[in-house]
C-alpha cells in the first residue's frame, strides 16, 4: 500500500497507518476550530467574556476527561474507549454548530473535544500514544512517534488555511455568515465520523493478561516524576505561548501583523520538519539526551532574543530556537512508553498529559502581566531559565534509566 510506505517508517506494523491518518483528520479540525470558535461565538453575539469562558471550558474538560481515562480506563477495553472519543468528536461538531445560547454552549464545550490551542491537549492524546507505542519498538517506536508530531503538525497549518473557508461557503450557498460558521462546525462532526472508521479499522489487539485493577502499579513513582517535571517545562512554555511572542515583537521591534504572520508560518514549519531529525539524532545519542541537548540551545536562542539589539537578529534567533526547540517531542513520547510497562501506557500518557495542560494555562496570564508592567524582556528570560532548569532536572533523573533498558 502506496500509503503505508510513505507515512509508516521502517520496523512499525501496519496497524499504526489508521492512527497517523485518524491524528491527520484530527489536526486538521483543530486547526481551523481553534481560529473559527471565537469568530463564531462573536458572531453570535457574546463578547470577550463569553468567549474567554467557553475556551476556558474546553480546556478544563480536556483536562478531566483525559484524567478519568488514566484513573478508570484501565477497566474498559482500550478499542471502545478510542471509538467511542471519535463518537464524542462527532457528536461535539453537530452539536455546538446548532446550539446558539450560552449555558447549552458551554456544556458542550466542557463535554465535548473541541481544542482552542495549537497543541494537541485532548482524551485522544494518551488513547493514541497508547496504541503507537503497541505498533512499534525500540528506534522504530521513536520514529513512529516521530512522524505521528509530524503529520499533526503540518495537518494543523492547513487546517488554518480552511479558517478562510466560511465566507466562500456564504457565498456560494447564500447562507448567512453565522450559518456559513455553523457549517464549518457539522464539517467538524463529519470529520469525528472518519475518525470513527479509522479507529474502526484497527485490529482489537488479543489481551495477554487480565485487565489491571488498578491504572499506575510499577510505574507510579516514575509516572509522578515525568509528570512534575513536565509541568515545569509546560509553565515555562506558556510564559512565551505564541500570541504573547507576537505581542513582544509588536511592543519590541514595531512589527506589523503580516510580518508577524509571516514569521510564525516559517517557524511552525521549521519547529514541525525538525521533528524528522529526531529519531537519527536519539539512534546516536538516546532519547533523554536528545530531550534535553536540543532543549537547551533552543532556550539559551530565546533568553538571546530577548537583549537582541536589532529585528534580524532577534528573528534569526527564535527560528533556530524553533529548529531545536520540537526536536525533544517524540523523543518525549516515545521515552514515556518506555519506562512503563505496556499494561500502564494509557495511564502513564494520561496523567503526564494532565498537568501539563493545567501548567501550561497558568502562564500566560503571568506573561501578560509582566509586558503589562513594561519588562518585556522578563518573560523570555523566565521562560528560558526554566527550561534550562526541567533538562538538567531531567537529565540528572533520567539518564542512567534509559542504558538499563
Amino acid at each position: 500500500m502506496k500509503i503505508a510506505r510513505i507515512l509508516l517508517p521502517r520496523g512499525a506494523h501496519p496497524s499504526a497507518l489508521p492512527l497517523l491518518l485518524a491524528r491527520a483528520l484530527r489536526a486538521f479540525a483543530d486547526g481551523y476550530v481553534a481560529i473559527l470558535l471565537p469568530a463564531y461565538l462573536l458572531a453570535l453575539g457574546f463578547g470577550a467574556w463569553e468567549v474567554g469562558v467557553l475556551a476556558t471550558a474546553t480546556l478544563l474538560g480536556s483536562a478531566c476527561a483525559t484524567m478519568a481515562v488514566g484513573a478508570w480506563g484501565h477497566r474498559v477495553h482500550h478499542h471502545s474507549l478510542i471509538s467511542g472519543a471519535a463518537i464524542l468528536m462527532a457528536a461535539t461538531g453537530f452539536a455546538f454548530g446548532l446550539a446558539s445560547t450560552f449555558w447549552p454552549l458551554l456544556l458542550i464545550a466542557f463535554v465535548g473535544t473541541l481544542n482552542p490551542s495549537s497543541g494537541d491537549v485532548s482524551v485522544f492524546l494518551p488513547l493514541e500514544h497508547a496504541r503507537l507505542a503497541e505498533s512499534a519498538d525500540g528506534d522504530a517506536r521513536t520514529s513512529l512517534f516521530a512522524q505521528y508530531s509530524l503529520i499533526g503538525s503540518f495537518s494543523a497549518a492547513l487546517g488554518a488555511l480552511a479558517a478562510a473557508l466560511p465566507p466562500h461557503i456564504s457565498m456560494a450557498t447564500g447562507f448567512s455568515a453565522v450559518d456559513g460558521l455553523r457549517c464549518m462546525f457539522a464539517f467538524y462532526g463529519l470529520v469525528g465520523c472518519g475518525v470513527w472508521m479509522l479507529y474502526r479499522s484497527i485490529p482489537t489487539p488479543r489481551e495477554a493478561s487480565p485487565r489491571p485493577r488498578t491504572s499506575l502499579g510499577q510505574s507510579r513513582p516514575t509516572v509522578i516524576r515525568l509528570a512534575a517535571l513536565f509541568s515545569v517545562d509546560s509553565f515555562a512554555g506558556g510564559l512565551v505561548v505564541n500570541a504573547l511572542l507576537a505581542l513582544w515583537l509588536f511592543k519590541r521591534f514595531d512589527m506589523s501583523l503580516a510580518s508577524a504572520g509571516q514569521f510564525f508560518f516559517w517557524s511552525g514549519l521549521c519547529a514541525a520538519a525538525s521533528q524528522l531529525a529526531a529519531p537519527p539524532l536519539a539512534r546516536r545519542i538516546g532519547l533523554v539526551n536528545t530531550m534535553v541537548f536540543t532543549h537547551i540551545p533552543a532556550s539559551l536562542c530565546l533568553i538571546g532574543a530577548a537583549f537582541a539589539p536589532s529585528i534580524g537578529l532577534a528573528l534569526g534567533l527564535l527560528i533556530v530556537r524553533a529548529l531545536l526547540s520540537s526536536m525533544d517531542v517524540p523523543a518525549r513520547s516515545a521515552f514515556v512508553m518506555s519506562v512503563v510497562t505496556p499494561a500502564e501506557r494509557t495511564a502513564a500518557a494520561s496523567f503526564t498529559a494532565v498537568p501539563r495542560s493545567l501548567a501550561s494555562a497558568a502562564g500566560p496570564v503571568i506573561g501578560a502581566g509582566l509586558f503589562a508592567a513594561g519588562y518585556l524582556a522578563a518573560p523570555l528570560v523566565a521562560c528560558g531559565a526554566l527550561k534550562i532548569a526541567y533538562d538538567l532536572a531531567i537529565w540528572r533523573s533520567f539518564k542512567d534509566t534509559e542504558q538499563s533498558r
